[in-house]
């Protein structure tokens, strides 16, 4: 009898021990807030969302996602979350900066992340300048997942420079804000640091670093805005594109592939994947992995690690990178591994 009782207090403690380890995610919520792109964007909003779905599968966390179709979507759609007692939420995009930090200083206990976005001046109080945000700030409870994407897109516009039978190259974007802008600039970086190592004269048309000006539709949704920015670059001259703007990009891609005329750089993810009808038309994409720093973060939420902050992706930590070059030599895809190389060791500066 004295065995007996011995072997069902193992089993007993067992099965605490067992409660314990499963009470880490039990009822542990986590969500996305959208741009207005909406969750199939084939872009950032959906490589996020692909990240709550691993931490659904791997974590048993439970997970959902809300739309913004308007930008007055935002505070109302994180005010849902933190009424449903969301234990983080995740929020996709630039504009959505203020109404993330608007909400996080009110609920210091809700823990948040914003893809796109971080937080240098402490949301713009005058009386925090020149402060830096991160585990000791009043947002303590955000992580911005930042993603140095110019270092990926130096690496396209090297490869489209090196592609084009013209000489002339092109980049659009959506809104001109830092997280568009950014691929553009590193794109033009890398087309001149062709130019400059093959002694070429490969012209870039959409963007200047120099200036600051470029094409930009005004929008992320327009698939005829992406059709004739496409067409009006090709009339120019150039048979590269690279659009900046969500699913606008993909009326390029139709464009491009419906005449002949042109090639796309996809951008956030593989677009041989998630527009794989494209698939002939598509020389690379700009790989910003949103989809491992998502799930990163919402595993740190849930074992308790998780720091306010900043995260940057690289091509040294894997958090950027660029697909595979559509019938790219083995010379240039010697010279790519090496600039990337370059890149990460400091020999070569994308700025």
């Amino acid at each position: 009898m004295k065995k007996l009782y011995t072997i069902i207090a193992l089993l007993i403690v067992a099965s605490l021990a067992l409660s314990a380890c499963g009470g880490a995610t039990a009822g542990f919520k986590v969500a996305e807030v959208t741009d207005i792109g909406g969750i199939d964007d084939k872009s950032f909003n959906a490589g996020a969302y692909q990240g709550i779905e691993k931490a659904i599968a791997d974590l048993e966390v439970e997970g959902k996602y809300l739309e913004s179709t308007q930008q007055s979507d935002y505070a109302k759609n994180i005010q849902q979350l933190l009424d449903e007692e969301t234990d983080l939420i995740i929020t996709v995009g630039f504009l959505l900066g203020v109404d993330t930090a608007t909400a996080a200083k009110a609920n210091p206990e809700t823990k948040f992340a914003i893809v796109d976005y971080a937080y240098p001046d402490c949301f713009g109080d005058p009386a925090d300048e020149g402060k830096t945000c991160g585990s000791t700030s009043e947002l303590a409870n955000v992580l911005g997942l930042t993603f140095q994407t110019d270092e990926a897109a130096f690496l396209a516009g090297y490869a489209a420079a090196a592609s084009s039978k013209t000489g002339k190259v092109a980049t659009f974007g959506g809104i001109p804000i830092p997280p568009v802008t950014i691929f553009m600039e590193g794109f033009e970086a890398g087309v001149n640091y062709y130019n400059q190592s093959m002694g070429a004269s490969v012209e870039v048309l959409g963007w200047s670093s120099a200036t600051q000006e470029g094409a930009f539709t005004g929008n992320f949704d327009s698939l005829d805005d992406g059709r004739s920015f496409a067409e009006s670059f090709v009339q120019e001259g150039a048979d590269i594109v690279m659009p900046v703007a969500g699913p606008v990009g993909l009326g390029s891609a139709a464009y491009c592939q419906e005449t002949s005329s042109c090639m796309i750089v996809g951008v956030d993810i593989d677009w041989t994947v998630s527009a794989s009808e494209y698939t002939d038309v598509i020389l690379t994409s700009v790989l910003k992995n949103v989809n491992v720093a998502v799930f990163d973060v919402t595993k740190s939420a849930v074992d308790g690690t998780f720091v306010g902050g900043i995260y940057s992706g690289t091509l040294a930590n894997g958090g950027v990178g660029l697909a595979a070059v559509n019938g790219a030599s083995a010379e240039l895809t010697a010279a790519l591994d090496k600039i990337k190389a370059d890149i990460i060791s400091g020999a070569v500066y994308v700025k």
